[in-house]
């Protein structure tokens, strides 16, 4: 009998207290199989593939180490150099296939992840809202079943957080969380790497979000659990972050984590000033709501001199200027908000390396 290589073959994720109900483990293979032609092909991994690949998946910031964060950082900074000096040698992604599925569309997640799986030798294909109806057309766990057999990897951009957890339970190949309503780690990934290239350090600054305590807070939250930071979050009442995620970065006892309402007060002695939309997508009904509760929230010129000289702002964008950020800002020598955007390609291909075992 002959054995080849597949991927039938799974990890088990990390179990998350926090997100209660949620189930992250994962089988650990499927039953062998075999099929006939002139001779039988098992469907079961060999011993050497499995020890040599670990898959795993990036759901959240906080299912990996310190240092396995800090090294995906440091391979980030090497890929992006290796591709901005123009040199397109480094293939590992060659003859590697992704799948994008998409329920919550973007311009920034589609073409970051598109071309940086390209410029890397391999091909991505998108799966928008009317390719798939996914939970409506197909279940989730049928979708995963399907698309690990075409494809290395899978990366979804999602509004249920139930749907990235089912896609990686049912995938045997790894699966990237793209974003969902709970969290973003892609995003926080790029806004590390940018804070590195612009600061000079990560560990040990103070990062202020000003704003909803959404998804981003979130993964800001569970980035706090894992490296060294102080962050605060001011928001108005009523639109704090997850009360389970704050307590669970608190209670990790490696970061400064503030909660507050008060914007002028949090942003003092900032590295970065963070803000968002009021309003993300699927609130869209609430702004003008939001845009009432949120007066005082807003980053304007006022607040960024109360943060202090050394300031940079920070916005994973789309931003709707003139509402949750000035146009001065956005446009001021301390933003660095498009810096950030270009780097969600290269944190991003750090992270597909790291789940593929490149």
């Amino acid at each position: 009998m002959a054995v080849i290589p597949s991927h039938c073959y799974g990890t088990v994720a990390s179990d998350k207290s926090y997100l209660s109900g949620h189930n992250l483990r994962r089988r650990a293979h499927f039953p062998a199989s075999s099929v006939s032609f002139r001779r039988r092909i098992s469907c079961v991994a060999s011993p050497a593939v499995t020890q040599k690949v670990a898959l795993k998946d990036f759901l959240h910031i906080d299912d990996f180490s310190k240092d396995t964060i800090l090294k995906m950082l440091d391979r980030a900074i090497e890929v992006k150099a290796l591709l901005k000096s123009g040199d397109r040698s480094f293939r590992p992604f060659e003859g590697k296939t992704m799948a994008m599925i998409f329920t919550k569309p973007s311009m920034r997640t589609r073409v970051s992840f598109e071309t940086g799986f390209t410029l890397l030798g391999g091909h991505a294909t998108y799966l928008g809202p009317d390719d798939i109806q996914m939970g409506k057309r197909e279940e989730t766990r049928d979708i995963a079943r399907v698309l690990c057999r075409y494809n290395d990897i899978i990366m979804a951009r999602v509004f249920a957080h139930q749907d990235i957890l089912d896609l990686a339970k049912y995938s045997t190949v790894p699966v990237i969380n793209g974003l969902t309503d709970y969290n973003h780690p892609c995003q926080i990934m790029a806004d590390a790497l940018t804070m590195i290239e612009h600061i000079g350090r990560f560990e040990g600054t103070k990062v202020v979000y000003v704003g909803d305590g959404n998804n981003i807070v979130h993964s800001w939250l569970l980035m706090a659990s894992v490296v060294p930071f102080h962050f605060v979050c001011a928001c108005p009442k009523g639109f704090e972050p997850d009360a389970k995620t704050v307590e669970k970065a608190r209670k990790a006892g490696i970061s400064k984590i503030e909660i507050t309402n008060d914007p002028k007060e949090a942003v003092k002695g900032a590295d970065v000033v963070y803000s968002d939309v009021w309003a993300s997508m699927g609130q869209k009904e609430e702004a003008e709501y939001r845009r009432q509760v949120f007066k005082g929230f807003q980053v304007n010129q006022e607040l960024m001199e109360m943060a202090g000289s050394k300031a940079f702002f920070m916005h994973c964008l789309p931003a709707e200027r003139g509402v949750e950020v000035t146009e001065e800002v956005i446009e001021a020598p301390n933003s660095i908000v498009f810096p950030q955007a270009e780097n969600r390609m290269h944190a991003q291909n750090a992270i597909m390396l790291h789940v593929l075992g490149k």
